[in-house]
């Protein structure tokens, strides 16, 4: 898959098709369009290839609003390498960007990437204002030479497969309905940081996780650290206030070896400490994790956080979270 970072500048072999957005969690919807993409790019002999944002437009346009993404751009350009697309556009989106023309954007697409179609869903818009529906970009594709290929929503048989869906369902900690619609278990990515020595007293070792998430509000706690291109720094509130707090049975990847795990999520009412937490125990690991990079994945919500009477108590009940975790994910 070939990355381009400046439409403008890019040139290619022959003509393509493409389609745009953000594609924020690459949920079945938008993995239905991409197999649609690529299988008429193929009929047609052209190259297929998607055009999307970093960072996502909402979080441009809304900084301080409560809007979390789904994925970072790490997570799209991983997920997108299995589709077998031939190009990825990447357009670093800002106030200049959300203030051009429908025209303006698809113009070098048209010109410097040979767009000869354009797929995009049936609520699809872009361009200063929106004016870019679905008509008007019809409308453009008559005058520029490139056709536009609508898709329906993808239903779950219910609702309409969505982001937001998925969020709501993460809110509410229903984990294995949004990976349902994700095609795939929700996953989360963090550094593990130095804990506070409650594993000690607890008997249960649990790496605790400086959360990697782009977007969200500024962060509430502690001290700012530098960010990479498209993440949150101490961004560990955003994945609290994203998932439902509470005890979850997880799959967690270290070092490409999967665990079985139980993640906490919330503010260890226990120990009164009130600052939100990701812990992850990883069942049969033994050895430390500092610094390294854990990817959880959420299989289903077990319990509520709730506050035990004391320690001993605490360990009993993570004694049969981790019994039915194992249930579970085995």
């Amino acid at each position: 898959m070939r990355i381009i970072r400046d439409a403008n500048q890019a040139s290619v072999e022959r003509e393509t098709a493409l389609t745009i957005g953000a594609f924020d969690g690459l949920h079945l919807g938008h993995q239905d369009l991409l197999r649609r993409l690529m299988r008429g790019a193929q009929e047609a002999n052209r190259l297929g290839g998607v055009v999307t944002f970093d960072p996502l437009p909402r979080t441009v346009l809304a900084p301080d609003s409560s809007f979390i993404c789904l994925t970072t751009i790490e997570d799209k350009l991983e997920l997108l390498q299995t589709w077998g697309l031939d190009l990825l556009v990447i357009v670093p989106f800002t106030w200049e960007v959300a203030r051009t023309s429908a025209r303006d954007f698809v113009r070098p697409l048209r010109e410097r990437l040979r767009m000869a179609e354009l797929w995009v869903g049936w609520n699809f818009a872009l361009g200063r204002g929106r004016e870019g529906d679905v008509p008007a970009l019809k409308k453009l594709g008559q005058e520029m030479g490139f056709d536009v290929r609508v898709i329906e929503p993808v239903s779950d048989g219910g609702a309409v497969i969505s982001s937001t869906q998925i969020r709501n369902l993460l809110g509410m900690g229903r984990v294995r309905e949004a990976a349902e619609m994700l095609g795939r278990y929700y996953q989360f990515s963090g550094v593990v940081v130095p804990g506070v020595g409650r594993e000690r007293q607890v008997g249960f070792p649990t790496a605790n996780l400086r959360a990697v998430r782009p977007g969200g509000r500024r962060p509430p706690f502690g001290p700012r650290v530098p960010a990479r291109r498209g993440e949150t720094a101490n961004g560990v509130e955003n994945i609290c206030t994203l998932l439902a707090s509470g005890i979850y049975a997880t799959y967690a990847t270290v070092q490409d070896k999967r665990y079985l795990a139980v993640a906490n999520i919330g503010v260890r009412p226990t120990f009164k400490d009130g600052e939100p937490t990701v812990e992850v125990h990883l069942l049969g690991f033994d050895g430390g994790l500092v610094g390294e990079r854990i990817h959880v994945q959420f299989v289903e919500r077990l319990r509520d956080e709730c506050r035990f009477t004391d320690v001993k108590a605490l360990r009993a009940q993570i004694k049969k979270d981790i019994a039915k975790a194992r249930e579970i994910l085995t």
